[in-house]
């Protein structure tokens, strides 16, 4: 391995909710993502790359951090990471890097500084919507993104038609392509790239897409009629019962057919290909500027959706390979292009330790992910956790535990067997050696205790910035009250 390229450039991008099978390089023929898979051709695909957390904040501080969410404490959509974390994009900037980030964070407070200079945000839900840069956009050329409000919000949702539940959501954007959220970021990192001189620039470009709703801009969703794809891997006719225990669904999962799922699969490709296009965008600007060599590029998810697999959708279920696998391409480097395709178990806290390592800059000493950069050999065990205090997920290359609250059995499923996880062998005996060895892994992991709470701070340091709204201006109200006058348009608003 070449020594370590430092203060090269790092571009990383994030997209939310995306299978990791959902990519051309990860042999689907039927999303079409001819950019990512030309990172992939040259860079590391990693074929069993794991979230460590399938909600979007928890899991995006952990891939920051380089720490677990039971460290960190940032456990919910809502949260605050301890003030003690310390985040990479914070010691790349320490070490002389230009930073930047574009995009969705998902942070509490929205434009809490973890070590980007500068952020240009697009949020979905929660006060960063009323909060961000994007939907300011928005309000300033008389529009609203109504589909997503009624997908995300509860005041819009509850009176939403009844074909927004019937398609799974799944419809042509109401805004011009022009004005989508993907666009609109792919636009600000574009720009943010043209600025770029030399080496030593950091730019994280995080994309809404492809989370819900699935409302692809009409030419995208043309692109990609329902009868031309398939169900994913997993699909079945009915809701297993275990799962409908477990979690209902956003979408009621005893009430959608095939027809809705590949509907919903369909929007959901375009979404991705229509992200894939803005990836192309950056790699183009970093070739036209003579900066591509010297740029590692970095593809993944903050988690996983379920599309269809034991006929759910979306995610907020049982912690199956669908919800916690994600997708990861890293392009190193001119000098380290070799089209490699790892078969390891890696994380997304290996992601920090890895880009430090490349960069020549120190990883801080809590940071429990491993240097990708460096040390090929991945993890014997991952681990992720939910929303629920006692739950954990142990996986190796066979096996996966799923530990749920105290008094219900755990999970155990054998994916040589079984890859679709359909039938829970915890109590065989001739697995207890699996059992315990996975169980004392979980503990020497996160401890035999439900973790502690949820760490929140509204007043938690904010960049310097111009485009920052001021707590209590009044902007929350104003962006709240437009939305709603808009809003009346569409529905009973």
């Amino acid at each position: 391995m070449a020594s370590p390229a430092k203060h090269g450039n790092i571009l990383v991008i994030m997209v939310d909710q995306h299978r990791a099978d959902c990519l051309g390089c990860m042999g689907n023929r039927e999303v079409q993502t001819p950019h990512i898979d030309a990172l992939a051709a040259v860079g590391v695909r990693y074929e069993n790359s794991f979230c460590p957390f399938p909600v979007c904040t928890p899991s995006r501080y952990s891939f920051l951090s380089g720490r677990y969410a039971f460290e960190h404490r940032g456990l919910n959509n809502r949260s605050t990471p301890l003030p003690e974390v310390v985040m990479w994009p914070e010691l790349l900037r320490r070490a002389g890097y230009r930073t930047a980030a574009v995009g969705k964070m998902h942070f509490t407070p929205t434009y809490l500084d973890v070590g980007f200079e500068r952020m240009c945000l697009s949020e979905q839900d929660g006060p960063g919507r009323w909060d961000d840069d994007y939907h300011r956009y928005l309000r300033d050329r008389g529009l609203v993104d109504a589909d997503d409000l009624i997908d995300q919000r509860m005041e819009y949702r509850e009176h939403a038609p009844e074909s927004y539940w019937k398609s799974l959501g799944a419809k042509p954007s109401n805004l011009p392509e022009e004005h989508h959220s993907t666009t609109w970021i792919g636009d600000r990192a574009v720009e943010e790239l043209e600025t770029w001189q030399g080496n030593g620039n950091l730019l994280m470009a995080s994309f809404i897409k492809p989370h819900h709703p699935h409302d692809p801009p009409k030419a995208w969703w043309d692109r990609y009629p329902a009868a031309s794809v398939s169900p994913l891997p997993g699909w079945m006719p009915r809701c297993p019962e275990r799962d409908l225990a477990f979690n209902g669904g956003y979408f009621p999962h005893e009430h959608f057919d095939e027809a809705a799922l590949r509907q919903a699969t369909a929007a959901y490709y375009a979404n991705i290909a229509h992200v894939d296009h803005q990836v192309g965008r950056m790699v183009e600007k970093l070739k036209e500027k003579g900066l591509y060599e010297d740029t590692l590029i970095l593809y993944t998810a903050d988690h996983g959706e379920y599309m269809g697999f034991h006929h759910m959708t979306l995610k907020a279920g049982i912690m199956y390979d669908p919800l916690v696998k994600v997708p990861l391409v890293i392009r190193f480097g001119a000098d380290l292009d070799r089209g490699g395709v790892s078969e390891q178990l890696v994380s997304n806290i290996d992601i920090g330790p890895t880009l430090l390592a490349w960069a020549g800059v120190a990883a801080d000493a809590a940071m429990t992910g491993r240097d990708l950069y460096r040390d090929e050999a991945g993890h014997a065990v991952v681990f992720a956790e939910d929303g629920r205090p006692w739950h954990a997920m142990a996986r190796d290359e066979r096996w996966k535990l799923v530990r749920q609250a105290p008094g219900t059995t755990p999970l155990l499923f054998d994916l040589q067997d079984d890859p679709l996880e359909l039938h829970n062998v915890y109590e065989v005996s001739r697995h207890r050696a699996v059992v315990e060895r996975l169980e004392a892994a979980i503990d020497a992991w996160r401890g035999e205790a439900p973790r502690e709470g949820v760490y929140v701070d509204h007043d938690a340091p904010v960049i310097d910035q111009p485009n920052v709204p001021k707590a209590g201006d009044g902007h929350r109200e104003a962006m709240i009250a437009y939305c709603r006058e808009a809003m009346s348009a569409y529905g009973p608003y």
